[in-house]
């Protein structure tokens, strides 16, 4: 294992308790980063500031069966994945990439090698979460696409098997042994919208999001059509934008005593409001002419507003001067040119943000994007997606005024900082009392002490998202996809039946523990074919691929008993 962050712990931790392997880890400093929670645990730590050869062999890499490259650095885990295969050209590979793209490709230079990205994997559960949904998982699986949804969103006919009871209180109960119990149901997707007694009134099918997501460009129209609409009935909004709020108080203040003074001017002098509207303007703006016999009433008004003349320049000045900078910054930064509502503000643009804000750009959700470093990641991205991003510290008040919290639909929160996006998420409930908010947090008994004190909407950790699919990984399994139920995860994985396991020629059923695994498709080698309701009574044959949903504990059991009498990797060989 090389690295030394949340992602790397949480890794060395599933391997270690679920899947009982010997782990090894290359990391800058035990003192550093998520050192010392790593030298904690029961490993074998080897310290060096670069990852090289001579790294590798202190480590032992020549008799290892996987590495994990898993520092924030595409170039350099490419790097050093390169280094390695010249030690071991047998070993296993499992890389972090931000880059997908240039993942695919790197992939074709190693003979065993996974490329994985946990803000890939991590960010349709903030998506979701933001949107109210129920989870974000579309799999596709010999011809079928499944997807999670409430069981009152679809027909009977399409669940494939229930995952979690959510209704009641406390922790999410995960596959229940009466599965008609279980609200949030795994089914296939058709394309069609329940109807009748099908469909709960007033929900969405999640079915149709398979067909929505497909066609983005015209939602994205959609949205801005909307925007222009917005803009036409209420244009005089866009001056909360390019004015600030000090400048627009003191702007109303001197107009309402221009308006006083011409009321007074009128009742005094007997004249009509367009006279005394005239004599009240040309004495703000070009000073009154002193009249020793004019009324005292007359005389005290032309005196205030001379005074007010005094103001009225340098703020009307001031506000014109605002407005155009403002502008500039706008049209500089990609900061919001029209007001806005019903949006979703992302804090950080970091691996995550970037992966949040271009989905809900995808899915043609309006988008204002929070970031204090004008080089983030995100930044290009958001420019080139139109997408108003505002530079600065999300936790102050004005910052969060400027991205309009207060008419937005969700707080997504997803900075590398603990305390900054739970202070954030504070200041923008402060903002909006019953602002959605989706919370970055990486220790979990934090999150859910967080999401009980201050009402946080939901709280999410990539590194515990991702962590299980990069260990399934290193051990030569397919995990397909994950599932969030509040803070626990649903794995959906391909597990193959090994000659000599507990479980060749035992019975289809003897696969699902109650409450940790569900079998919920077959695989089979001769012919090769998808049963997908294969009798319980079925024996498995070796070669046979299980396709189970499973807690993390339910699939390592399930690695044990269908694994081959001497695992490939095992408790005398470092991973």
């Amino acid at each position: 294992m090389c690295g030394d962050d949340p992602l790397a712990y949480r890794m060395i931790d599933e391997l270690m308790t679920r899947y009982r392997v010997r782990v090894t880890v290359i990391l800058t400093s035990r003192h550093r980063g998520h050192g010392p929670q790593i030298a904690r645990l029961p490993v074998d730590i080897v310290e060096s500031d670069r990852l090289d050869g001579d790294a590798f062999r202190r480590a032992g890499i020549a008799k290892a069966d996987a590495l994990a490259l898993v520092h924030q650095d595409d170039v350099g885990n490419i790097h050093a994945a390169l280094q390695a295969q010249e030690v071991n050209p047998k070993l296993r590979l499992v890389i972090r990439m931000f880059n997908m793209s240039l993942g695919h490709g790197i992939r074709q230079l190693f003979s065993d090698c996974r490329v994985l990205s946990d803000a890939a994997m991590a960010a349709p559960a903030f998506v979701s979460a933001a949107l109210g949904e129920v989870a974000p998982v579309f799999v596709r699986l010999s011809g079928r696409t499944l997807y999670v949804a409430r069981r009152s969103q679809v027909r009977t006919g399409d669940v494939v098997c229930g995952l979690a009871v959510t209704m009641a209180r406390g922790e999410p109960d995960l596959l229940p042994k009466e599965q008609d119990r279980a609200d949030l149901v795994l089914a296939v997707a058709k394309g069609v919208r329940a109807n009748g007694d099908d469909q709960a009134a007033g929900s969405t099918d999640t079915s149709e999001l398979v067909v929505a997501r497909n066609r983005p460009v015209s939602r994205r129209r959609g949205a801005a059509a909307a925007r222009l609409r917005r803009w036409r009935r209420r244009p005089l909004r866009a001056l909360s934008t390019l004015v600030s709020r000090k400048l627009r108080i003191a702007a109303l203040a001197l107009v309402a005593l221009l308006v006083a003074g011409t009321a007074v001017l009128k009742v005094a002098l007997g004249k009509s409001w367009l006279e005394a509207g005239y004599l009240a303007v040309l004495d703000a703006l070009a000073g009154a002419n002193a009249d020793e016999g004019a009324p005292a009433v007359v005389k005290v008004t032309e005196t205030v507003l001379t005074i007010v003349s005094i103001a009225l320049i340098p703020i009307v000045t001031a506000t014109v001067v605002d407005a155009l900078v403002n502008a500039r910054l706008a049209l500089a930064l990609g900061r919001l040119r029209e007001p806005i509502s019903d949006h979703v503000v992302v804090v950080g643009l970091g691996n995550v943000g970037t992966r949040v804000i271009r989905q809900l750009h995808d899915l043609g959700v309006p988008v204002v994007a929070i970031d204090k470093n004008q080089g983030a990641r995100g930044i290009p991205v958001a420019r080139e997606l139109n997408i108003p991003c505002i530079i600065g510290e999300a936790h102050r008040t004005e910052t969060l005024r400027a991205a309009s919290v207060r008419t937005c639909r969700a707080l997504v929160v997803v900075s590398t900082d603990d305390v900054t996006n739970l202070e954030t998420a504070i200041q923008g409930r402060a903002l909006q009392d019953d602002l959605r908010v989706v919370l970055r947090l990486f220790d979990g008994d934090f999150a859910d002490r967080v999401q009980r004190a201050f009402g946080i909407t939901s709280s999410r950790s990539v590194s515990y998202l991702a962590a299980p699919a990069f260990a399934a990984a290193l051990l030569e399994r397919e995990v397909i996809g994950t599932i969030s139920v509040s803070r626990k995860v649903l794995l959906i994985a391909e597990v193959p039946v090994c000659a000599g396991s507990e479980l060749a020629g035992a019975a289809l059923a003897d696969a699902g523990d109650v409450g940790e695994v569900r079998v919920i498709a077959l695989l089979t080698d001769r012919p090769r074919t998808t049963m997908w309701d294969a009798p319980p009574q079925r024996r498995l044959k070796a070669d046979d691929v299980l396709i189970v949903v499973a807690t993390r504990a339910g699939l390592g059991q399930l690695l044990t008993r269908t694994g081959p009498p001497e695992p490939a990797v095992g408790a005398d060989s470092p991973a």
